[in-house]
């Protein structure tokens, strides 16, 4: 401790702090602010260091010898510097022999034990009293427990021995009183006046601060609530307001004295059985607690913010001081909870052993809120827990944020005590929770619930903004495909090494937390398919990339909920499939109507301008026939191409579709031809005949008839549609088609067999069949076949014999 021993007078300027309890050498130490005080403000302006000197005055007056030995005063540096255990040191002793007892450096404390904590290094073998050394060595420690709480808390050696000098004129005028039967400040403000003090600026400030606590513990804060119209009430009051605006007159026999002192003893005589014969002036509720906070503090070393060695003999002083600060167990131990929880957070949270400690004292609070019913001790537990609890809370609830490799054995302790709080405020505080009580509420369970998805909801959002400005023109993955990608390793990372310090509270915190995860991409996977239109390889990427994530996550739910009660299926509940390969069959199959729909409309396009004409290639096939047949190979092979894991699936959807587009092209190359029975000769007309008759034969009527059939069925120039080497053309063009659908089944089972998705045994089994291009082409073969027949026989034959009965001028 270093700054133990350092002479310079410090400067008693009441300068005030935010929350009264941060020792300034902890607060230059420490990496973190103090929380703010968790008691009620006192609505009048005593700053930290005057509730501190305070706090002391009560402490050295409680620890006064009482007995009828007038009080001798010794300075404390000469008491330090005189052997322990010199006769002339303990026969001079005026204080209190708990204030004089020497301290022991290798003295195991119990209390420490208790709470789990080590003794310090600065306590074991360091400077220890008498034992000698150099003056540039390490500072001594203390040598009674008195000039401990003094360095402790801060006290001047002129102010505390100003204190000493004040209580030993108090006794030698009033023998035999009891310190609780005092009004400390009363009694102070009788016995100094501005010569007691270097300067008369430090006197005002003293004086002023003693008024203020006569107004706090007697009019804003009372033990037994004031009456209006108390006379001794309005009285003080007035006296304190004249006091601030012209000093008050100290002497024994002033006018003023005498008047502020009955109305202080009046009103800190009563009591709530009327039967007290001590002074309530400092036990009002809140006063008390801030003053005692202060002593409380005196436990934590300046430097280092630790419990200090000396704790016992610190906690035997502190509870000397009870009865007049109306303090018992339940309210100490509440006070040294907070204490303990606030150095652990002005340790920067790497003190783990102050949280533990913490977390031992808020088991007793549990037991103590368990058997009373005090209102004000309910409402400063109230107070006390939630800022504990809103601490704890702020950075469990983004825990992702606050806790990692470094710090994580820190997060068990901070869990367990927000949840220890939470508990407490819940079930012995919540009268809500007692009226249902019968529901049963899991209250740990709960919170960390809370924990883990308003947690893993912030890391998804970060995790959001991170894969958005990981994208760019070197990486143009698709946002949502860096995000599955991102929030599979945040899976990961949690079940292995937030989730184990969890399951003490939640068996499935692992489940909740790919719940929590599973939900929130969904949520964004759900607005980008909805604002799909078609297939891309983006699309292709994010729709794999997420299918990939559920089944990650929906793994890590189902090993944490094995041995769950329903085994897990109320978080798969929480867990509807994103289906992914629904949103990519759809977009695929609209990708395949768009395809067919393209080829229908070649079909259309191209058959109109086809001439049939046999000298296009040497196969004397049509060209057309070739080029679509290109683009059904072409079709086929993007859709292969395509980066989808369910071709098999899809292709029968596609194979439809093409069989439907050649089906079409064969039914127009076969509907332009005709049929059989467009060349099959009209019959003559019936001729009635009677007997005798003559049959007339008119010879150019044959010839007229047949020049009308002519011009229906066709021209006689080569580029006739319906001559018989068009005829040929498409019949070899159907052939053809019909030949090549095998090599479209063989070229498809091929590429079946290469898909990254496919099986060894993927082809077995498999029928891929044009089953309507084959019936169509076996029909229009037909079908030209015939039409070929008859318009040979019937036409061309015809219409040799029609130029032979013109060139002859006779029918055979």
């Amino acid at each position: 401790m270093a700054r133990l021993f350092r002479e310079s007078r410090r400067d008693s300027s009441h300068s005030s702090s935010s929350n009264g309890f941060l020792p300034p050498a902890a607060a230059a130490a420490s990496s973190s602010s103090a929380l703010p005080s968790p008691f009620p403000d006192l609505g009048i302006a005593l700053s930290a260091a005057d509730l501190r000197e305070a706090a002391y005055e009560v402490l050295v007056a409680a620890s006064r010898t009482t007995g009828g030995k007038p009080l001798t005063y010794i300075p404390q540096s000469s008491a330090a510097a005189a052997p322990p255990a010199s006769p002339a040191s303990s026969a001079s002793s005026a204080s209190s022999a708990s204030l004089q007892r020497s301290l022991t450096s290798a003295a195991a404390s119990k209390m420490k034990k208790a709470l789990g904590l080590r003794s310090s290094a600065s306590s074991m073998g360091v400077g220890s009293p008498g034992s000698g050394g150099k003056a540039a060595g390490p500072p001594r420690r203390p040598a009674t427990v008195g000039e401990l709480m003094r360095v402790q808390m801060r006290v001047s050696e002129p102010a505390d021995a100003r204190i000493r000098r004040g209580l030993l004129r108090i006794a030698a005028s009033q023998l035999g009183r009891r310190a609780e039967s005092m009004v400390l400040p009363l009694e102070f403000l009788q016995q100094f006046k501005a010569s007691d003090f270097p300067d008369p600026q430090e006197y005002e400030a003293w004086r002023s601060r003693n008024l203020k606590l006569l107004e706090a513990g007697l009019l804003l804060h009372p033990l037994v609530p004031l009456n209006k119209s108390d006379s001794s009430a309005q009285r003080l009051r007035q006296i304190i307001r004249g006091a601030y605006d012209r000093p008050l007159e100290t002497g024994k026999n002033s006018e003023s004295m005498q008047s502020l002192r009955t109305s202080v003893m009046s009103l800190a005589g009563r009591s709530h059985d009327g039967t007290s014969d001590g002074c309530h002036w400092a036990d009002g509720f809140p006063l008390n607690l801030h003053l005692y906070q202060m002593l409380v503090e005196a436990c934590f070393d300046n430097d280092e913010g630790t419990v200090v060695d000396e704790i016992d003999e610190v906690m035997e002083l502190l509870k000397k001081t009870w009865v007049i600060l109306g303090i018992n167990e339940m309210l100490h131990n509440l006070c040294f909870t907070w204490a303990l929880f606030n150095h652990f957070v002005m340790s920067g949270q790497v003190d783990i052993e102050l949280l533990s400690a913490a977390e031992n004292q808020l088991a007793e609070i549990a037991k103590d809120a368990k058997t009373t019913k005090d209102p004000n001790y309910c409402k400063v537990l109230s107070s006390t827990l939630s800022s504990i609890m809103g601490w704890t809370e702020k950075r469990l609830l983004a825990y992702h944020e606050t806790f990692n490799t470094s710090n994580i054995e820190s997060m068990q302790g901070i869990v367990s005590i927000g949840v220890s709080a939470a508990r407490v405020l819940v079930e012995d505080i919540s009268h809500e929770y007692r009226r249902r009580r019968k529901e049963e509420t899991d209250v740990a369970r709960s919170r960390v619930e809370t924990y883990i998805r308003s947690s893993l909801r912030t890391a998804f959002a970060q995790r959001m903004e991170e894969a958005d400005s990981k994208r760019s023109s070197r990486n143009p993955t698709p946002v949502l495909s860096i995000l599955a990608k991102d929030i599979g390793d945040l899976a990961i990372k949690e079940k292995n090494l937030y989730s184990p310090i969890l399951k003490t509270w939640h068996p499935l915190a692992s489940g909740v937390a790919v719940a929590t995860l599973h939900s929130c991409y969904g949520n964004e996977l759900k607005q980008f398919v909805a604002g799909l239109t078609e297939l891309t390889p983006d699309t292709v990427q994010v729709l794999k990339s997420a299918d990939k994530l559920e089944k990650d996550l929906v793994n890590i739910a189902v090993e944490d909920s094995v041995d769950s009660d329903d085994g897990g299926k109320s978080l798969i509940r929480e867990m509807p499939p994103y289906e992914a390969e629904n949103a990519i069959a759809n977009l695929v199959k609209v990708w395949i109507k768009e395809r067919v729909d393209r080829l229908k409309g070649w079909v259309d396009r191209n058959l109109k301008q086809e001439t049939w004409n046999p000298g296009a290639n040497r196969e004397n096939f049509a060209p057309s026939s070739v080029e679509m047949l290109r683009v059904i190979g072409e079709t086929l092979d993007a859709f292969f191409e395509l980066p989808i894991p369910i071709h098999p699936a899809l292709l029968p959807d596609l194979t439809t579709g093409l069989d439907r587009s050649l089906q079409l092209y064969v039914s127009k190359a076969k509907s332009g031809c005709g049929t059989r029975n467009s060349f099959m000769p009209q019959l003559p007309p019936l001729t009635r005949c009677e007997v005798g008759s003559k049959l007339l034969f008119k010879k150019k009527e044959k010839p007229q008839n047949l020049q009308v059939r002519v011009s229906q069925n066709g021209t006689t120039n080569g580029n006739d549609p319906l001559g018989l080497p068009q005829l040929c053309v498409r019949l070899n063009t159907l052939q053809y088609i019909r030949g090549e659908l095998e090599n479209l089944e063989k070229k498809i089972k091929t590429c079946l067999r290469n898909v990254e998705s496919a099986q060894a045994d993927i082809t077995d089994g498999l029928d891929i069949k044009f089953e309507l291009c084959q019936a169509a082409c076996q029909e229009g073969i037909q079908q030209i076949c015939e039409t070929t027949a008859y318009k040979v026989t019937f036409y061309d034959l015809g219409r040799y014999l029609v130029w032979c009965t013109i060139k002859c001028g006779t029918v055979l």
